[in-house]
């Protein structure tokens, strides 16, 4: 297989960036790690990747995406196929045919039709309705992956994924009620800013308060766990710190240039939070950015 990390779901706001900053981080030995805000599952596949672990479980409550991650893992030739055939159904003299693969989903919830919505739309970023209906529109721009690098891409997750991970839907506290000590829990749950308020996005909300609980759940049971949150994008924070009682320590890592601050003509870098449970060791320094300055403040 390639060397480069296979990534066949191209979704705004993936870790894949940060994956090589979170990496060091992580503890030495790790039996299950699991991935209960699956989306991309960016860092299952770096963690696969690179060994951390003996074997995966992805997690979602939007269940389609689950059925999306088992059908590329455990059937990658049927899924390329699959996806072939409905990217290849657009056409110039067609302009509304993303529109009717988006109403065909929002009826029938197909995961390939996901997968090309996802690949198509504006920015790459799912937006969902409070019924639950796929939203986002188009980007005119492009075509979307095409179905010769979906097919390598799916190919490749499949190698690194495929009879040694477990697929499942629902909230995440259920999705990682089995977690032992000897496990590690890493979540991207949506932004505060993106789940309350007028700018809902997601298929499910997340209220602060249910995390702090379930949070607090995770220390209780003795669980491992990375976080990552909040964070600021031009001096705009996307909510407050959690809360100190939870013995977490919150990092700062540079993300690089806002993708929306950039389509606005604006140059703002976007700054991430990952909060550590108090179990990990953490770096001596808070800040941090390349991966070399993040190697050079860990503390052993």
């Amino acid at each position: 297989m390639s060397s480069k990390l296979p990534h066949p779901i191209p979704y705004q706001g993936s870790k894949r960036k940060l994956a090589s900053l979170i990496h060091p981080l992580l503890p030495a030995k790790i039996d299950t790690f699991y991935e209960p805000f699956a989306g991309s599952a960016a860092m299952t596949l770096y963690a696969a990747h690179h060994g951390l672990a003996r074997r995966f479980i992805i997690g979602d409550c939007l269940e389609a995406i689950i059925d999306l991650w088992q059908a590329i893992v455990e059937t990658p030739e049927r899924a390329a196929s699959r996806y072939a055939e409905v990217w290849s159904g657009q056409r110039e003299d067609n302009p509304e045919y993303f529109n009717v693969v988006r109403e065909r989903y929002n009826g029938e919830h197909d995961p390939v039709d996901l997968l090309y919505l996802i690949c198509r739309c504006v920015k790459n970023a799912v937006r969902f309705n409070s019924a639950g209906r796929f939203t986002q529109s188009v980007d005119k721009r492009r075509l979307g992956m095409s179905p010769e690098k979906m097919a390598s891409a799916i190919a490749g997750a499949s190698y690194l994924l495929k009879g040694k991970t477990e697929f499942r839907k629902g909230d995440w506290l259920l999705t990682s009620v089995d977690a032992r000590s000897e496990d590690f829990v890493y979540m991207d749950p949506p932004y505060l800013g993106t789940t309350v308020g007028p700018d809902k996005r997601y298929r499910q909300q997340l209220e602060q308060d249910a995390l702090i609980a379930g949070l607090v759940s995770l220390n209780q049971r003795g669980i491992r766990f990375a976080l990552s949150y909040d964070g600021m994008t031009g001096g705009k924070e996307y909510g407050p710190p959690l809360p100190e009682h939870l013995g977490m320590t919150r990092l700062l890592l540079h993300a690089g240039r806002s993708s929306q601050a950039t389509l606005q003509g604006k140059d703002h870098e976007t700054i991430e939070s990952l909060y550590l449970s108090g179990n990990l060791q953490a770096p001596e320094r808070r800040v941090l950015g390349q991966q070399r300055d993040l190697q050079q403040a860990l503390v052993f």
